[in-house]
């Protein structure tokens, strides 16, 4: 499927946005993102949407308690994981909805409310990876769960039921909605910028190894997103198709690995380069300097012996980040310049673009 699918420098995004209202985000996605839309997460609507949280139901021990998620040790978590281990054997995808109260612009989506303008050219969602979510959430004692290994097991398998079930409802949707549309999912792992550090004490193999079977359950496109700089041949090293990178910050160290990139594009793998900071930065760039310093990030590797027409083939346009956490004023100049980007690349490299929108 990777090599069927035509990214043409098209703009996506990460998936938090600062809106309340699903309505209101959808509104915003559509606008700058209807080639590709995702489903937007809403942090400020609720706590449950927080990217931890969000993923959280039905997980053995879980507790929501004064906006803290853990997992209750003390509790006899046998029946739970028990439940936890025949869904999975029997591929229950039921065991991992994501309820609407959990994700409200997900639902808005499933319930086909979504007043798209146009047919999209793919579909995408997102979860939190299992890195992430293992050192994240802990247990009473505030200990990651991630060191626990038979919880360790269970976050894959849950985690592969949640992508599992969001993949089948995304392919559903786009099956009978807007035609047959690939289904794109990024696996979330912002805390694979601590690996290697001496706080965190996880294997490659194990990395690797709990991602593949997050991938499993995405028949679609899978990609994952690390908004930190991180050792990119790992991630590299999984059947990922596209690699989300936040290339405003961190474009210099994708290039030390130029002999893994170049191996990544030539078996029909994307980069979604994350150029528009998702911060205050915003501000004061514009289209033309975030343009230029792509090219830069593009140049580099390709003096490192990276194709560059495989790199001007394989590209998607995203901010650095999501936007959840930002003001609606900023998050919309970010996805104006994400937009404005892309249009760019197009017209320089594909040869059609975007519909100019108002500066914002």
């Amino acid at each position: 499927m990777a090599r069927d699918f035509e990214p043409q420098w098209l703009p996506t995004m990460i998936g938090s946005v600062p809106h309340i209202r699903a309505e209101d985000a959808w509104n915003l996605v559509l606008t700058y993102f209807p080639d590709i839309p995702a489903w937007p997460q809403l942090p400020r609507r609720s706590y449950l949407e927080n990217m931890y949280v969000q993923f959280s139901e039905r997980f053995p021990g879980i507790v929501l308690e004064k906006e803290r998620i853990y997992v209750n040790r003390e509790r006899d978590l046998d029946a739970a994981l028990e439940r936890l281990y025949i869904a999975y054997l029997e591929g229950d995808l039921s065991y991992g909805t994501i309820s609407p109260d959990y994700a409200a612009g997900l639902a808005m989506l499933l319930e086909d409310q979504v007043p798209f303008m146009q047919p999209p050219v793919a579909l995408k969602g997102q979860i939190t990876g299992p890195i992430t979510w293992g050192l994240t959430v802990t247990d009473q004692n505030r200990r990651p769960i991630l060191y626990n290994e038979i919880l360790a097991e269970a976050i894959t398998h849950h985690l592969y039921l949640k992508a599992a079930w969001q993949d089948q409802q995304l392919r559903t949707f786009v099956s009978h909605g807007a035609g047959a549309l690939p289904t794109v999912i990024f696996v979330d792992e912002p805390y694979m910028s601590t690996f290697g550090s001496a706080f965190v004490a996880i294997s490659r193999e194990q990395v690797v190894d709990m991602l593949e079977e997050v991938f499993e359950g995405i028949s679609g496109l899978k990609g994952v997103h690390c908004c930190g700089n991180t050792d990119w041949s790992i991630l590299l090293s999984t059947s990922v198709d596209i690699l989300s990178v936040d290339a405003y910050a961190y474009a210099e160290s994708l290039a030390l690995y130029p002999a893994e990139v170049q191996a990544f594009l030539e078996r029909g793998g994307t980069i979604a380069w994350g150029i528009v900071p998702a911060n205050e930065q915003a501000a004061t760039e514009t289209v033309e300097s975030l343009v230029g310093r792509l090219g830069e990030a593009i140049d580099r590797l390709a003096e490192k012996g990276v194709s560059r027409d495989l790199l001007l083939q394989a590209g998607l346009v995203t901010p650095s980040d999501g936007t959840g956490t930002l003001s609606q004023e900023l998050a919309d100049r970010i996805f104006y310049l994400t937009a404005g980007v892309s249009f760019a690349m197009r017209e320089r490299y594909v040869g059609s673009g975007w519909e100019e929108q108002g500066e914002a």
